[in-house]
């Protein structure tokens, strides 16, 4: 894996502190933005100054195009070219490529190009584009979907933002930079290093791999591959020079009443009026310091679930006094999600999770954007009789979210926390803990209208353990270390209630790891591979057992919720073997049929998922065969093995 110049990252200090913290310092949280900063003015880690007063507001509404609003999609082929030694900054790349090559956008470059297989260093994407003249007068906001991992983005030659973490949206207002009279030049340089201060961090010198487990090329601290690239779309936006920044939308119900409560916010003005509507019911909004509240009654609303994922669309408009300034419009769910007791309730009843945990993964695309795979998806989550999935190990696309709204899929969103591990430096765990609360408001900014999501996740399967597994922790280490994972969640819990106080707030908690970690949260999620990891390989009825009492032990500690996310086992497809055998598709079968079993036996329990949908792409290594993890029901192009038919046969009765 060749190392290159990164982004956003200053260079290592020469203080004496440990081999790790000597890598890297602090990264840069979250996006900031600048118009007209001269490119050659910034060297590649000198951090972008702070945003100015014509920046776009917080929010991430979903591009759209009305008669207020209009938007081009630059998704297409763009010229592309890779920088390992760093150089391109300094060369003017940003103007244009030396020696381009062309590639789709949105895709992952990996599997496209032979010399990129394995790359996660710097490359840069380069477009023109005219911008319609009919947009004078109005804020032109370029909008990136997703650059994992960190990203500089350049129009005409300035330097206007920076980026820091993939998987969701960034946004700038580029108007001040843009030319009317011919093409204007679209660069954004993007790269992956895997870092052990971002998140998920990188592997220590000479580490990698998840427990001891697949430990190969490229290094990581998870088990799946380390996808780059521009992998959601890039828009231009226009917007009007006063409009809609941001909308919140909480719903309660009253008897059968739905009651739908929304906050507007608005940048270029303070104060301002305008409407809100929604199936014939009208609200009045009056803006003061640019917000604006309304409650909207829906008498016999008909409810949001998996049995009737109905949508109702919800107009705001802004005026000002008989004129139309702005419109936007969404599609909201009335519908309720709440924890009393050992139950997740959905519109105050009882619900069971069936499901999976997902990866967004498939060839050639990588963790592009791949709508026509997503539809098939969720075909076969229909098929099988499975009402939810987990989004590890990050954020999905948005046109995922809308599908899980019309489709009354349920999600449990969740941020890219996943290797992280608590023993590391205090430096590199607050450095994590900024990077996961950055991600998290992104996330929720992002994601708290859809209907769909009904709880939030701040990490997969944290542990505290010595760098490397070199030598155990002592006793007093490894208390420091449960003591900072202590503290580290729950701020971040308290950070995600604080965003949204309607949704539960979970971590998945991995086989072994600090129970002391699931306290602060709502539901209690666990990942467990009895009978695959951990000594019980192939027998299967000691395995259960252990599952029995390890979830009565939890349910006793915490009486609350719990869901198993991922349990599952490897079967390569077409395998078989009687009596079944590890890695054949009857073991699979069998292994699930045992955890279905035990979990029925529990009352308590509140979901079961599925590790995993299907096969998917991880790093090379002794532990995967063919760079591949094959705990899928589904195969990576989706043909089913054996535990897809048992489990349709277990959850539609077919």
């Amino acid at each position: 894996m060749q190392q290159s110049s990164t982004i956003g990252d200053p260079a290592p200090s020469p203080l004496s502190v440990s081999r790790r913290d000597l890598l890297w310092a602090s990264a840069m949280a979250g996006a900031i933005s600048v118009a007209g900063a001269p490119a050659a003015a910034q060297s590649p880690s000198e951090p972008l100054p702070s945003p100015n007063s014509t920046s776009p507001g917080q929010g991430l509404l979903y591009p759209q195009r009305n008669e207020t609003r209009d938007l081009i999609d630059l998704s297409g082929l763009w010229q592309f070219q890779m920088d390992p030694h760093g150089q391109g900054e300094a060369q003017g790349w940003f103007q244009a490529l030396p020696s381009p090559r062309t590639i789709p956008v949105p895709c992952s470059w990996n599997d496209l190009f032979d010399d990129a297989h394995t790359y996660v260093g710097l490359a840069w994407y380069r477009i023109e584009v005219w911008v319609p003249s009919g947009w004078r007068g109005r804020r032109v906001i370029l909008r990136v979907g997703s650059a994992t991992y960190a990203a500089r983005v350049w129009v005409n030659g300035s330097l206007v933002t920076e980026h820091l973490g993939g998987n969701l949206p960034f946004a700038v207002e580029i108007t001040q930079q843009l030319a009317w009279e011919r093409a204007n030049v679209i660069a954004i340089a993007v790269e992956n290093e895997p870092k052990p201060e971002r998140v998920p961090p990188g592997p220590p010198p000479g580490g990698g791999g998840v427990l001891g487990v697949a430990a190969g090329f490229p290094g990581t601290t998870y088990d799946f591959f380390p996808y780059s690239g521009l992998h959601r779309q890039v828009w231009l936006c226009a917007v009007p020079a006063v409009h809609i920044d941001d909308i919140t939308v909480v719903t309660t119900i009253e008897g059968g009443d739905g009651i739908v409560n929304l906050k507007v916010a608005t940048v270029g003005a303070e104060a301002g009026t305008g409407k809100a509507r929604l199936d014939g019911i009208e609200a009045d909004l009056v803006f003061r310091a640019g917000m604006a509240e309304a409650t909207l009654r829906v008498p016999g609303a008909r409810l949001w679930s998996p049995q009737d994922p109905y949508l109702y669309r919800l107009t705001v408009t802004l005026t000002d006094q008989a004129r139309v300034v702005d419109i936007y419009a969404l599609d909201i769910g009335i519908r309720t999600v709440a924890v009393r007791g050992d139950q997740i309730l959905l519109n105050g009843q009882p619900i069971k999770l069936t499901g999976f945990g997902k990866h967004e993964d498939f060839a050639l695309s990588g963790r592009g954007l791949n709508l026509p795979v997503w539809i098939r998806d969720y075909e076969l989550l229909r098929w099988i009789g499975a009402n939810s999935y987990r989004t590890s190990h990050y954020p999905y696309p948005e046109e995922v979210m809308q599908l899980a709204d019309q489709r009354g899929v349920l999600v449990i969103n969740e941020i890219p926390a996943v290797g992280l591990n608590m023993a590391d430096s205090q430096q590199l765990t607050e450095q994590r803990l900024m990077q996961s609360q950055s991600q998290l408001r992104e996330l929720i900014a992002r994601d708290k209208n859809h209907p769909s999501t009904i709880m939030w996740c701040v990490a997969n399967e944290p542990v505290a353990r010595a760098p490397n597994d070199e030598v155990p922790l002592s006793p007093a280490l490894k208390q420091t270390a449960i003591d900072a994972g202590t503290q580290f969640f729950r701020r971040v819990y308290d950070e995600a209630h604080r965003l949204d106080g309607t949704r539960p707030v979970t971590l998945v908690g991995v086989g072994g790891g600090p129970r002391e970690w699931h306290k602060p949260f709502d539901v209690i999620c666990i990942n467990r591979y009895y009978g695959w990891y951990g000594g019980l390989g192939g027998r299967l009825d000691q395995a259960a057992a252990a599952l029995a009492r390890d979830l009565d032990e939890l349910h006793q500690s915490f009486a609350r919720p719990i869901i198993i996310t991922e349990f599952g086992t490897d079967a390569l497809p077409g395998t078989h073997s009687l009596p079944p055998e590890m890695w054949s598709e009857e073991y699979q079968v069998e292994f699930l049929r045992r955890y279905l079993d035990v979990a029925a036996q529990r009352p308590f329990m509140a979901g079961m998922h599925v590790w995993a949908f299907a096969d998917f792409r991880t790093v090379q290594g002794v532990g995967r065969a063919g760079s591949m993890n094959y705990k899928g029901v589904f195969t990576r192009d989706r043909r089913p093995k054996m535990a897809a038919l048992f489990l349709r046969s277990r959850w539609v009765g077919a």
